[in-house]
C-alpha cells in the first residue's frame, strides 16, 4: 500500500523529472485479413483496425487525466505486412501501407507500425516486394512505420537483405530530401527483432500473440538522474542499487497503466518495456545519467562499462517489480533524442565506433544518427552488418536508424522535431564497404546457438 512519501515522491517524477508513459501500444493480428483479392483485403485491414483501436485514444486520455500520469503516445502494431499482404495477388505493396495510414489517422493514433519483413534466413518474394517499397511508402505516409529484420542468432545474418537495406535506406533519404531524409526516421533494421515491442519505429505484432494485446512503453531518465544525485560519488554498486529501485517504482507505475486499460479495452496485458528513452529536454538524458555515474563526457573511456551498469540495474529492477517485463527494456542511446548524445557529438568525444561498442550492452542499437547525404549504400549496408553480428553473437536485440541527410555535410545539423529532436551529422569512414558486401550469401549462426 503507498504511502504520503510514496505519492508526493511520485508526484514529484512526473512534475519535475520528465517521468512518463511513453506509449500504450494496442498490437493487433491481421493474419485473419489475407485475402487473395487485395481490395478486398485492404478493406478488412482498415476495418480490423479501425474496430480494435477506436477507443484506444480516448482510454488513454482518460487514463491520463484520472491518474495523472503522462502518457505521451498512443500506437498501434500490426502483423508484419510481408505475411498479410503475401497472400494477395498483386504486385504492388503500396495500397497495404495506405490502408495502415487512414486506420491510424481514423483511430488518431501517433503511429502504426508493422510494414515489416523478417528475413533472417532468406526472402520470400512478398518480402521482397514490401522491401523495395519501402522508399515510397514512408515518402507518401505519414504515420506508417517500417522495419526488417536481416539477422538472428539461430540463423545468421542474410548478408543479401543487409546489402538491400542499405540501399532501402539510402532511397528513403532520397524520397524525403524535402525534410532532410526524415523517412529513414520511421525505418528500422533489425537483428533478433521480439515480438512485443510497443516502441516506434521497430514495432510490429508477432505471430506468436494473442488476437490483439496491450503493451506499454515506460521511460525515465530523468528520474534514474536525480536519484543518481542523491548518491553521488558513492562506489558504483550503490549506485546500482540506486538504479534498481527507481526502475522497480517507475515500473510499477507502468503496470497500473497497461492493466487499466487492459481492462478498459478488453484486451489482454501483454508486457511493460522499461526502456531509458530520453527526449531533447534538458534533464531527460541518458548520457547525463552515465556522466553521472563519474564519466567525464559521453564517448569517453569508461562510457560503454558505465552503460552496461546502467542497463543490467533497470533490467533487474524491472523484472521485480512485473512479472511481465519484456520488449526492449533497458537504456536506448539515440542520438537526435538525447540532449547530452547531441553535445557530446558535437564535441566530437562521441562518435560512430564508440555507440557501435556501446551497442553490445544497450538496449538496442545505432539509433536516429545522422550521416553525410553522400554515404555510400554499401558503407550503410556494412554498418546494418556489424550490429547485426553485434545482436548475433550476444543473443541480444540490435537496430539500425541511420539517416544519410542528402546535401548535408559533417557539422551540419538535421531538424526533425518533437521527441525526435535534431541530429549533428557525424562522420563515417571514408572507405567503402563494397567488396565485403556484394559477395552477398550468409554469415552463419555462432556454434553456441546451434547447442542443444
Amino acid at each position: 500500500m503507498l504511502n504520503q512519501k510514496d505519492i508526493l515522491s511520485t508526484i514529484e517524477m512526473i512534475d519535475q523529472q520528465h517521468l512518463d508513459i511513453r506509449t500504450i501500444t494496442m498490437g493487433i493480428s491481421l493474419l485473419s485479413c489475407c485475402d487473395e483479392n487485395p481490395q478486398k483485403a485492404l478493406m478488412k485491414i482498415y476495418e480490423k483496425i479501425t474496430r480494435y483501436a477506436e477507443n484506444l485514444v480516448k482510454t488513454g486520455e482518460d487514463i491520463e487525466r484520472e491518474f495523472g500520469i503522462p502518457i505521451v503516445n498512443k500506437r498501434i502494431s500490426v502483423t508484419p505486412m510481408a505475411l498479410v499482404a503475401g497472400a494477395s495477388h498483386t504486385e504492388d505493396y503500396a495500397p497495404f501501407a495506405a490502408a495502415l495510414d487512414r486506420a491510424a489517422k481514423a483511430c488518431g493514433v501517433n503511429f502504426i507500425g508493422g510494414y515489416s519483413a523478417l528475413v533472417q534466413k532468406g526472402m520470400t518474394e512478398a518480402d521482397e516486394k514490401l522491401i523495395r517499397s519501402i522508399p515510397k511508402v514512408l515518402a507518401e505516409t505519414d504515420l506508417v512505420c517500417a522495419s526488417v529484420n536481416v539477422g538472428s542468432t539461430r540463423a545468421g545474418i542474410n548478408v543479401d537483405a543487409a546489402a538491400l537495406m542499405g540501399q532501402v535506406v539510402k532511397d528513403t533519404a532520397a524520397a524525403t530530401t524535402d525534410r532532410d531524409g526524415f523517412g529513414c526516421a520511421k525505418l528500422v533494421v533489425f537483428c533478433n527483432a521480439v515480438e512485443d515491442n510497443p516502441f516506434m519505429a521497430g514495432a510490429f505484432h508477432g505471430v506468436g500473440e494473442a488476437e490483439r494485446v496491450i503493451n506499454v512503453g515506460v521511460s525515465g531518465p530523468g528520474v534514474v538522474h536525480h536519484a543518481l544525485q542523491a548518491v553521488k560519488g558513492q562506489p558504483l554498486d550503490v549506485a546500482a542499487e540506486t538504479v534498481k529501485k527507481t526502475a522497480f517504482r517507475v515500473t510499477r507505475m507502468g503496470q497500473l497503466v497497461a492493466q487499466e486499460a487492459s481492462r478498459r479495452l478488453d484486451a489482454p496485458f501483454g508486457i511493460v518495456d522499461l526502456s531509458l528513452a530520453p527526449t531533447p529536454a534538458i534533464g531527460d538524458s541518458v548520457a547525463r545519467i552515465l556522466e553521472e555515474l563519474g564519466v567525464s563526457v559521453c564517448g569517453a573511456h569508461g562510457t560503454t562499462a558505465a552503460l552496461a551498469l546502467l542497463n543490467d540495474a533497470v533490467k533487474k529492477g524491472g523484472v521485480m517489480a512485473s512479472s511481465s517485463v519484456g520488449g526492449l527494456s533497458g537504456a536506448f542511446i539515440p542520438v537526435s533524442e538525447d540532449e547530452g548524445m547531441i553535445a557530446a557529438a558535437r564535441a566530437g568525444t562521441l562518435c560512430i565506433d564508440k555507440l557501435e561498442a556501446m551497442t553490445c550492452v544497450c538496449s538496442v542499437g545505432l539509433d536516429m544518427i545522422a550521416v553525410p547525404g553522400d554515404t555510400p549504400a554499401e558503407t550503410i549496408a556494412a554498418i546494418i552488418a556489424d550490429e547485426a553480428a553485434i545482436g548475433m553473437v550476444n543473443n541480444k536485440t540490435t537496430a539500425v536508424r541511420i539517416l544519410p541527410a542528402p546535401g548535408k555535410r559533417v557539422g551540419d545539423t538535421i531538424e526533425m522535431g518533437g521527441l525526435l529532436g535534431s541530429a549533428p551529422v557525424m562522420p563515417v569512414h571514408p572507405e567503402s564497404s563494397a567488396d565485403f558486401i556484394h559477395r552477398g550469401g550468409r554469415i552463419p549462426a555462432p556454434l553456441h546457438s546451434l547447442r542443444n
